[in-house]
Parts: C-alpha cells; structure tokens; sequence
C-alpha cells in the first residue's frame, strides 16, 4: 500500500469575476432539490505529467495554479448560484461570497497512486470530508463548491472537487466541469455553454417537513470494492440476462442494467448468509430525468433532476437458477427503470407527490425486514472530455462514500467498460470477495 501523505499548502476563495446581477440574487431551488441529500458529490480527476523521451517534464505548476483559479472566476460568473449560500427558506443566495480553492502537495509519484489503488484513502485528494457539513463551512455559512488541487512528485496532479447535492446532481456537476475546463484551455465554443437555472418552474418547491438529509450515512466501517468490467465482460453480462420475458433478441437490456442486476445479486447473497435474512430485497437507480420529460429539459439544465427508480424482489419471486435470477434481477431494474417516464414526471410536478412521498418515508422507517441496495450511474458523464489545458484525464472516480450497499457505475477511460465503486459493511466484504461468481467477470485493478 502507498504511503500518501498530502499537504495543505494554500486555501483561498475564489469569488466571480463580475458581480451577480441583482434580478439574479435568489436562486429558487427546485422540489427535487429539497429532497437531495445534504451530502456533496465528490469527483476526482487525476493527471499525467507530460512525457518527452520517457522523461517527465516539469511544468511550472504555479501559472497552472493561477489558470485554474482565473478561469474558475470567470466560470463563476455563469455558475453564480455556486458561489452562494443556502438560506433557511430553501433558496440561494447569490452573494457572490466565493468557493474553497486548496493548494496541495503529494509526496509521492502519480504512477504509484494508480498502479495501487487504495479508494479508501482516495478522499484526501477532496478538499473537505463530502458527507456532512464539518469543516465544510466558512463561519457559519455553508459552501456549494470546494476544489483541491493536488500536484505530486513527479509534475502529475489531480483535481479533488465537492459539489453540494443541496444544488446539484451528478450531470450538473460534469456540465459546470466541462465550462470550467473550456474556459481554461480557451475553447471559445463550449466555454459559452450556459447552464439553466429554472429547475424550480418545472418543480416547484413544496412545503414539506423533510428530506433525504443525510439519509444512509452510516457510522458503521464501509470498505469500498472497485470492479472493472471490460468490454467482453459487459457483452457476457448482457447475454446472461437478456433471455427473460422482458427482453427480445433485439433489444438487450442497457450495459448498466445488466451490470448494476449482476452486483445486486452478488449483494444480496450476502443478507441471504446472515442468520437473520431480509425477505425484501430493493434495488433502487437515480435515474436523470431531464430527457425524459416531454418535451425534454435542456441538456445544460441545473439542479437535482433525478428520480430513484425501485425494483423489488419479494419472497414469491423464484430466484433459484442462476441463469433464471440475472434475468428476473435485470427484468425488474429495466422495468422500473423504464417507468420513469413523461407520464412519471407529471406526477412529480403535481402537489399529490409530497403526500405519497411521505407515506412512504414512514413506511420505510417501519419496515426491518427490508434490505435496500441503490445504485447511481455516472457513465454518460462527459467527465473523460475535462481538459484544462494540459491533457484529458487519465482516470477519474468516485472515492469512497459512508453509505452501506450504494454502488457507482462509472466508464472507463475507453468508454467501452465500466467501474463500479461497491460500498459494503466491512464485515460483508469476506462473503463479497469470494462470491465464485462475480470473480471470472471482473479484474479489482487497472492498468493505468
């Protein structure tokens, strides 16, 4: 294992450029933003240094310090809701007090962190511990927005950044890094790109008592399993679980619904070895809206707009055959998936929602013999195409996050596998990491 030791060096804020116009002050945040957890997203990105010869080329890392920093202020200026602060009335005020900036050092090489990846010990690369607020505030406001710029040994760096899911989801956060990056190469096209703030027109926000707060955080001990999946895994994996009722011969389910029932499997297999099994066991996929509406939302649209999709398998489903269980798992998750729909999402907008959203809140909170497993995938995600100057990434991931039996589904650097970022109970990863089955179609490294 890697000896990492990282070192703050420098914390600044970053405010915009230009000040908020005044129209634009408070930022209505939308239904779907209430019910986001108040957890951040973290993102890293990490970089190779250059090579000429086989020689590392060193880079003069403070001018790419001061790059990033002047071209987060003018990203900034678009982004403004970003720079501002989450205010009691579930709005945002856009005051323009700024976002974390770090400055570290690794006192290691890039290759060794890649070549021996521990996704434990990835967070330190993140500017702040993402699942709470501690640490995470400037006197008693807190920040939307926090990056980490970490630079090692040998001139490779990588870029640690915190999104509040108060304000944002997954593709919000890969749009804001696609501006921010343009913005520093100097590409005048997609430097343009400008995000919309209106999520709130679509879904108005409602007067309820809760949310998902941090709902799933555990203090229990989570280890983090990283599965790749190559190319000819995904195909075997497909096949496996496309000869179900649901499925013809032309339309296979997607690569995400065939990986994501395949590790559901994996994972129910360890409730069913306890002494105490659950009898319901629920699969439950963020799902991204915005292309589903009708007509659809603007790509660039920002916000929380994700819905979970639940799939339920319930003692009077047969899943004794092996064969038999990867279809019925990856049917179900299709199915449910599927009913994310325009009809759906009129349903979302209307105010019936609040009112089954909380029935179903407390029956939850009554139900034990209940196991959950939620998935969330990232794999359409343009985050391989964030270049800021210097290069694409050479991988990027998820670090490891406090909620037993979440999984991120994330693309490789080719697009053409996938990563899954399996978070388990450290005390589940024994029955986990012998499952005979998950092995043949997963590798736990890659060769960076």
């Amino acid at each position: 294992m890697v000896m990492m030791n990282v070192e703050i060096i420098s914390k600044e804020i970053i405010k915009p450029s230009s000040p908020t116009p005044s129209d634009l002050r408070n930022h209505k945040r939308s239904f779907l933003d209430q019910l986001a957890p108040t957890t951040y997203i973290p993102i890293i990105l990490f970089y190779q240094p250059k090579l000429i010869n086989g020689h590392h080329v060193d880079h003069d890392q403070v001018q790419r310090s001061s790059r990033l920093k002047k071209s987060l202020e003018q990203t900034l200026n678009r982004f403004y809701p970003l720079a501002g602060r989450v205010k009691e009335d579930h709005s945002i005020d856009c005051n323009d007090e700024g976002v974390e900036y770090y400055e570290a050092r690794v006192a290691c090489n890039l290759s060794q962190v890649l070549q021996h990846v521990n996704v434990e010990a990835l967070n330190k690369f993140l500017p702040f511990e993402p699942y709470g607020i501690n640490g995470a505030k400037l006197g008693s406001r807190e920040v939307l927005l926090a990056v980490q710029y970490n630079i090692f040994d040998c001139g490779g760096v990588a870029i640690g950044v915190c999104v509040s899911h108060r304000i944002a989801d997954g593709a919000s956060a890969t749009t804001f890094l696609g501006a921010w990056s343009a913005t520093s190469r100097g590409d005048h096209v997609l430097e343009a790109v400008c995000p919309n703030f209106d999520a709130a027109k679509y879904f108005s926000p409602k007067d309820i008592p809760w949310g998902l707060g941090d709902i799933g955080v555990t203090k229990e001990n989570i280890v983090t399993r990283r599965l790749v999946f190559d190319k000819s895994s995904i195909v075997a994996l497909k096949e496996k679980a496309s000869s179900a009722a649901g499925f013809s011969q032309v339309k296979f389910p997607t690569r995400v619904e065939a990986v994501s029932a395949f590790i559901w499997k994996s994972l129910m297999a360890i409730s069913k070895s306890k002494p105490a099994p659950a009898r319901v066991h629920a699969a439950v996929h963020a799902v991204n809206i915005r292309q589903r509406m009708v007509p659809p939302m603007p790509t660039h649209s920002f916000g929380n707009l994700w819905y979970f999709a639940a799939a339920i398998i319930s003692p009077h489903d047969e899943l004794d055959h092996d064969h038999d269980s990867n279809c019925t798992l990856a049917t179900k998750l299709s199915k449910a998936i599927k009913g994310i729909d325009g009809d759906y999402v009129k349903k979302l907008q209307s105010d019936a929602i609040p009112d089954s959203l909380t029935k179903k809140v407390g029956l939850s909170s009554k139900l034990g013999d209940v196991e959950s497993y939620r998935f969330t995938g990232w794999c359409r995600f343009a985050l391989y195409e964030t270049d800021f100057g210097w290069g694409e990434p050479t991988w990027v991931c998820c670090p490891s996050m406090p909620f037993k039996n979440l999984v991120v589904l994330t693309s490789t650097r080719d697009g053409d596998g996938m990563e899954a970022f399996v978070n388990i109970l450290a005390e589940d990863a024994v029955v986990f990491d012998s499952d005979k089955e998950l092995l043949p179609f997963v590798s736990w490294t890659i060769n960076s």
